[in-house]
């Protein structure tokens, strides 16, 4: 008994030592990465970072935590922020957000609330912790932006993994439930009408880029996209209905070269609420119906479109026609 105990305590003593060991190492190279992105330009602050969790969690929780990128105009600020690992599964992390924080784009600024926001990070091994996989989930989630105008959905689903048949390819998979788009965003599309969320919003898609998706990534360059392979987007919002699948490579430039195929029903709606919000000019929107009345005609169903769509290096081409052009791919 006398050998038992004292191997207990032995074992105890070993396991609290490397606890420690593991909670410094980890609380060290948090700090060092801070000071990195500080030398580099960043704004990269933080008011605490506590280390606790034994005997077999290590977990980071940041307080008033604040990062910008001046290089891609990016920013975000948290009032706490938790990096969850177990101390015998250290890739394994689970990302934990407040129920507040801000999120700046290029673009505009957004306050985020949510009732649950988190994420479950799985990494390979490597000094630059490559992405293996990710799972986030979202509860009542708000995105607001600085005039007032709010995006909402009861829950956001996401997942991202890494394949094993192609280099540096994920496999992304998201789903919205009960999506309600900005009101100011309705009168724009003439969607008064429709009802407040959408009936179902998800897609799955599989990108290859040019390099992976590792702690560089958010550290100097995000990889960019070079082909893009969508099994399906759908969207019902009411009556309208939309699916799109097709494939599509990625030029230098972020133009999309590939095929596509669009499935509508009530079409006539989409292309009007498209007009409404400028991105298709009234009489491109008037020559569209024409030309997608025919072939809905001919179809069998004038209210369903099946239409195969050519995309070359960023404009949509319907037969020899072009119908739009495409925004470029550029993840900054």
């Amino acid at each position: 008994m006398k050998r038992l105990l004292i191997a207990i305590v032995v074992i105890a003593a070993l396991w609290a030592g490397y606890w420690v060991f593991a909670s410094q190492t980890l609380k060290s190279e948090m700090e060092g990465w801070f000071a990195d992105r500080q030398s580099e330009g960043w704004v990269a602050e933080y008011s605490a970072l506590n280390v606790s969790g034994f005997p077999n969690r290590v977990d980071a929780t940041f307080t008033d935590l604040s990062l910008a990128d001046p290089k891609s105009g990016w920013a975000w600020e948290a009032p706490l922020f938790q990096l969850l690992t177990l101390s015998y599964q250290p890739n394994h992390i689970i990302a934990v957000w407040p129920n507040q924080q801000l999120l700046a784009t290029p673009d505009q600024k957004l306050d985020i609330t949510a009732a649950k926001l988190q994420a479950s990070v799985i990494l390979d091994t490597g000094a630059a912790l490559p992405l293996n996989r990710s799972n986030l989930v979202a509860d009542t989630l708000t995105l607001q932006t600085r005039d007032g105008q709010a995006t909402t959905m009861t829950a956001l689903r996401a997942a991202i993994q890494k394949t094993e048949t192609a280099p540096n390819t994920y496999q992304f998979a998201i789903e919205a439930e009960d999506f309600a788009p900005p009101m100011q965003m309705r009168g724009l599309l003439g969607a008064a009408e429709l009802p407040r969320t959408f009936d179902a919003l998800r897609a799955q898609v599989q990108v290859s880029f040019d390099d992976r998706w590792d702690l560089s990534s958010v550290e100097t360059r995000r990889p960019q996209p070079t082909h893009i392979d969508l099994t399906l987007a759908e969207a019902r919002w009411g009556e309208l209905e939309l699916w799109v699948a097709g494939a599509a490579d990625v030029d230098d430039l972020g133009r999309l070269t590939g095929d596509v195929t669009i499935k509508a029903r009530n079409w006539r709606e989409i292309i009007q609420m498209a007009v409404n919000s400028g991105q298709v000019s009234r009489k491109m929107g008037e020559n569209l119906e024409e030309t997608l009345a025919l072939l809905a005609a001919l179809a069998g169903n004038p209210k369903t479109l099946d239409l195969p769509l050519e995309l070359r290096k960023g404009t949509a081409y319907l037969g020899p026609v072009p119908v739009g052009k495409l925004p470029r791919l550029e993840l900054r």
